[in-house]
């Protein structure tokens, strides 16, 4: 069932070099009527441009564009303190190491890029309400496999973790695990509001802005350890 608008439409910045992709995703997302794509862009300079003049709520984000890339492009939309501009990453490989490095630039989730239309506007849905792209096990399976490359855990980060509680430890090691609030509940034995409550806390604490970033810090530090590491 197609969601009925109670509020502004989630404005939408698509940035991919190849035309059929950014009018493809453009014609999908504007036949749903709580998504509005008002701005296209065909590289990473492109996209900060138009971000900076449209104030999208979303990005669609290639990964591997002529000049300015994907990567930094992320970086530079998501680092000024007050950013609130989401980035979902576009990609066509599930397991593409440039990926990874896109989420630890800011990026809130990726995407396939032969994603269904209802798959899409999910994505867009789920990214502008501020959680994080998190829960497909494809995401999981590309976190732990290039957290698993980038070696020890990183001591400078590690020691932040020092700052969370025991519980709040636990809640972030499941949140890294792709569990939703209602799955770490269920498995806690607390209310989901209090997931929630836990939730906000590490992100405040470690300086975090989202799920994914925090999951990609638990693996990092050492929080969870990757299968088979």
């Amino acid at each position: 069932m197609t969601p009925t608008p109670t509020h502004p439409p989630i404005r939408v910045l698509i940035a991919d070099d190849q035309m059929m992709v950014r009018q493809g995703f453009t014609v999908l997302l504007n036949a749903e009527p709580d998504i509005d794509v008002i701005g296209q862009a065909v590289d990473g300079n492109d996209a900060l441009a138009q971000a900076d003049a449209l104030r999208p709520d979303v990005v669609l984000m290639d990964i591997r564009m002529p000049g300015l890339g994907g990567i930094e492009a992320t970086r530079r939309l998501t680092e000024p303190p007050g950013a609130t501009v989401r980035v979902l990453v576009l990609t066509t490989f599930d397991l593409d190491e440039y990926v990874y490095e896109a989420l630890r630039a800011g990026a809130s989730g990726f995407l396939l890029k032969d994603a269904s239309a209802a798959e899409l506007a999910h994505a867009v849905r789920v990214v502008a309400a501020g959680d994080a792209l998190l829960a497909p096990a494809v995401t999981r399976r590309l976190i732990t496999e290039f957290a698993r490359l980038t070696g020890a855990p990183r001591a400078p980060r590690k020691s932040r973790v020092e700052h969370l509680t025991e519980r709040e430890t636990e809640v972030l090691s499941l949140v890294a695990q792709g569990l939703s609030n209602a799955e770490i509940a269920a498995c806690l034995v607390v209310a989901e509001q209090t997931v929630k409550t836990h939730v906000s806390r590490i992100l405040v604490k470690l300086g975090l802005r989202d799920r994914t970033q925090a999951a990609v810090f638990a693996y990092e530090t050492g929080v969870v350890r990757p299968v088979g590491y």
